[in-house]
């Protein structure tokens, strides 16, 4: 019986094909809708990701959602950005999240404050997401960032980061993944993939022969709008023409987009070990997603009280 945040963790040491999805926490106080979508993905991921300010947008602690999931028996993956927090926050966080049986945590840097609905808010980024790997297992070695005994026991965290394989400066993501695999992570998360032969380049060369396991970004389009607003406001990522020219022409173009994401999907079971789907407010679509893809539901639901030693 796997107790605590280990189903995903058990999959990824057997080598199993990953699925995970994205969930936000609510504008608000009431989780009901983020609960409803997570409840969505049962039986067909392996963890949800909880994501913490994304967009430097304001939304419920990332932390207290994920223990929302946690409690409905939804195994999550707590993201955790550095712009908010100093680190004596970053440390109380991940030792309140291994208290609450959330074993799973994404270490990032942050959005900008300034692509955000605060623009005037401060930055902290005391560290970055680097520097939080490291500080994850330091504390998972009973000790503090300054090398103090956690005289109240150590934690038990499962560290995993984020990987652009897109990114323009083929020597800084090099330099930038193989600093993550020695601070510790454990699993990789890449941002939106459009350009597979990027991908395959990617694993074939940077990534050869790493036993860390990668998982691909993929994003549901919606519409040629939609995708042209990527293009417009998501850094470092560019959706092709020629996707946005079908979805365009298309008579349903959210049906499109679904078939597009499911074609993504199998070209990343081709190249990589697993995928992260991002269905921005229709993540009740991801089901269908891996249907089209023809990813049938995992074989028990991983995230059920039985299995999580509830």
């Amino acid at each position: 019986m796997l107790s605590h945040s280990q189903v995903f963790r058990t999959a990824v040491r057997a080598k199993e094909f990953l699925i995970t999805a994205e969930v936000m926490p609510p504008k608000g106080a009431n989780p009901d809708r983020m609960i409803a979508m997570a409840q969505c993905l049962r039986q067909r991921v392996h963890a949800v990701n909880v994501t913490d300010g994304s967009r430097a947008v304001l939304r419920m602690s990332a932390l207290a959602a994920a223990a929302i999931l946690r409690q409905q028996g939804i195994e999550p993956i707590f993201q955790l950005a550095c712009r908010d927090r100093n680190r004596i926050g970053l440390q109380a966080d991940l030792l309140g999240a291994q208290a609450l049986g959330i074993g799973n945590v994404l270490a990032l840097t942050g959005d900008p404050v300034k692509a955000g609905d605060h623009p005037d808010a401060r930055s902290v980024f005391d560290l970055e997401s680097v520097r939080l790997l490291q500080v994850i297992q330091q504390l998972n070695q009973g000790l503090d960032i300054n090398g103090n005994p956690l005289t109240d026991g150590a934690t038990d965290l499962f560290g995993g980061a984020a990987v652009d394989p897109q990114s323009p400066s083929w020597s800084g993501l090099q330099r930038r993944f193989e600093r993550k695999l020695a601070a510790g992570a454990q699993f990789f998360q890449s941002q939106l993939v459009a350009d597979f032969d990027r991908l395959d380049k990617f694993m074939n060369t940077i990534a050869r022969g790493v036993d860390k396991p990668i998982l691909a970004g993929i994003f549901l389009l919606k519409s040629a709008k939609n995708a042209e607003f990527i293009n417009r406001n998501v850094p470092g990522v560019h959706i092709p023409q020629h996707l946005i020219d079908r979805l365009a022409a298309a008579s349903n173009p959210l049906r499109e987009g679904m078939k597009i994401a499911a074609e993504q999907v199998q070209y990343a079971r081709q190249l990589c070990h697993g995928v992260h789907l991002m269905a921005v407010k229709r993540e009740e679509l991801i089901p269908e997603i891996l249907d089209m893809a023809g990813l049938a539901p995992l074989r028990s639901d991983p995230s059920s009280p039985a299995q999580m030693g509830l």
